[in-house]
This record gives structure tokens, sequence and C-alpha cells, in this order.
């Protein structure tokens, strides 16, 4: 199963402070483990809401808003894509991982069978044929 971690911003990742050497090499060995047992799919960091817009839907149409937004336990920082067995494992992962004075949120990544039949073979085919294109166009 794919889950998606959010790694929520504070104060310091809103005020555009980065990580210190120690704090990188830290992350860079916790990202390496990752990698070396397969489950890391992707994962970045993202730089403040100050360099962000928004853009919110409704009937009468799109408002778009800079940033900075406010309440920051809502914005996130930084995140992974990783492939585990259960969430179990995806918990076991992040307990290793070398945050202080911040939180994380694990999602599951939807499949395409969660869909049910509202997902044709049709539907499917195309996103396949899609995501091929993608792979391709970023040579993965």
């Amino acid at each position: 199963m794919k889950v998606m971690v959010l790694v929520k911003a504070n104060e310091d990742t809103e005020a555009g402070v980065l990580p210190t050497e120690q704090e990188f090499a830290e992350m860079g060995k916790f990202n390496e483990e990752l990698v070396k047992a397969g489950v890391m799919l992707a994962g970045e960091g993202l730089h403040p809401t100050s360099k962000g817009v928004r853009l919110r839907y409704s009937d009468e149409g799109t408002t778009v808003t800079d940033g900075p937004f406010a309440e920051t336990k809502e914005l996130i920082a930084g995140f992974w894509i990783l492939d585990v067995k259960s969430r179990e494992e995806a918990v076991e992962w992040l307990k290793r991982a070398p945050f202080q004075n911040t939180e994380i949120e694990i999602r599951q990544v939807f499949e395409a069978e969660d869909f049910g039949e509202a997902f044709t073979p049709e539907l499917r085919a195309a996103e396949d044929r899609m995501r091929k294109q993608v792979e391709e166009q970023h040579g993965r």
C-alpha cells in the first residue's frame, strides 16, 4: 500500500529557516534507510507558504490567494510517499524520523481498486496510458 506522509509546518519552516548541517545529515541518513529498504518512492521539503498560492473553487468561480497563509498547524512543510505493507509499518518507520517539535500525518493513497465500478476498465486504461506518458516525459 502507498501512503503519503505529510510533515506539518511550524513557525521555523514558515519563516524559511533552513535545517542545520547536522539536521540535513540526520535526515539524509533516514532517507537512505528508507531507500535501502525499498519503501521510499518520493520525498521533498516545501518552501514556506509565503512563496505559495491557493486556489479556491466555488459555484461563483475560482479565487486565487497569494501566501503566506495563517494557521501554521494546518500547513505542510514536506512529504514522503512510501510503499509499505501496512499502516503499522509506516508508523514504525516514521517513529525513527529525526524530528523534534513537529507533527506528521500519514494518509493512505487511493489505488485503482479502491474506486469500485465507477473506475471502469476504459478509465483505468486511460489512467495507465497517462502514467506511462508522464514516466517517459521525465525519464523514469
